[in-house]
């Protein structure tokens, strides 16, 4: 069992910092080998062409510190996935955010299949460790997010004030895989997370990922439900189609999210992309920090 965070000395300077990337994902522990790459970094870094590389919170803090940018990190849970030390639990992930609180804002993952227990360590990671909000990725922890087995996590994640961040669309995970490697992609539908919506009015949400093939419905959930964000992670934004563009433009200006999904996509190719889109100067700020101090309470 890992010791309690105490109090963050430092808390991040949104002066300072010229960004917050709302998606990235940490998958190695502080106590695993330096060579250790996770099997699903690689599979995503094959998906994505770039290099597999497994980052601790500590290293992950030292790239963003670097480029004076702050990072919302996460795991993914999964009660069946065979345990391995290699990786960082909720705990570590939340106690090392602790440990480089100007940059680091730590969300957890909870398998909504593991239940009351499951909702019991939910409020102790809220109350215990700090952790700042949720991670869902329904394809992969296989339930819709309108199942009312994940209700009563909800539940707990609203009562905090905390948002809860959902994986939409489709996945590298299991892409190209016999069967997809089990991987629904049904589970991702974004109008799954619109009734979550409705149940949970005062939830903040975000809809994480362009949501192919449901940009359209990621986009209508936005406009209509005003607790719901969208985040721009895992695509290249020369990639995005259109209509997101054109929305993030007006529409949705205040509620799109900057995210990569690193380590698959760097902020500095993700920017670099941005500039050969018709995104607005002016919609950027928001974009890139804004919006994001304002849903996570910065501000």
């Amino acid at each position: 069992m890992t010791d309690s965070p105490a109090s963050p000395a430092r808390s991040i300077d949104l002066d300072r910092i010229v960004a917050i990337d709302v998606h990235t994902h940490v998958h190695r522990s502080v106590s695993a080998p330096a060579t250790t790459v996770d099997a699903e970094v690689t599979e995503l870094a094959s998906y994505f062409k770039t290099q597999p590389v497994s980052y601790t919170v500590d290293e992950l803090a030292a790239y963003y510190r670097e480029r004076n940018m702050a990072a919302v990190t996460f795991i993914v849970d999964v009660k069946d996935r065979p345990e391995d030390p290699a990786r960082p639990t909720n705990e570590e992930v939340a106690v090392r955010a602790a440990e480089n609180a100007d940059i680091i804002i730590p969300f957890a993952s909870i398998d909504p299949s593991r239940g009351a227990a499951g909702v019991r360590e939910a409020r102790r990671l809220i109350e215990d460790f700090g952790v700042r909000g949720f991670k869902f990725h329904p394809s992969i922890q296989a339930f819709q997010p309108n199942d009312r087995l994940a209700y009563p996590l909800y539940e707990v994640i609203e009562e905090a004030g905390l948002p809860a961040l959902f994986h939409t669309g489709q996945s590298g995970s299991g892409a190209g895989q016999r069967g997809g490697g089990g991987v629904r992609l049904a589970y991702s539908n974004p109008m799954f997370v619109d009734d979550v919506a409705v149940d949970f009015p005062d939830l903040p949400i975000v809809l994480a990922h362009p949501s192919f093939p449901w940009q359209e419905e990621a986009l209508a959930v936005a406009v209509h439900k005003p607790q719901v964000y969208i985040d721009l992670s895992g695509w290249s934004p020369k990639y995005f189609p259109p209509i997101l563009v054109q929305y993030a433009n007006t529409l949705l200006k205040d509620k799109v999210l900057f995210g990569t999904d690193f380590p698959v996509l760097t902020p500095e190719r993700w920017r670099a992309d941005l500039a050969k889109t018709s995104l607005r100067d002016e919609v950027k700020r928001g974009l890139f920090k804004d919006n994001a101090a304002r849903l996570l309470g910065l501000v």
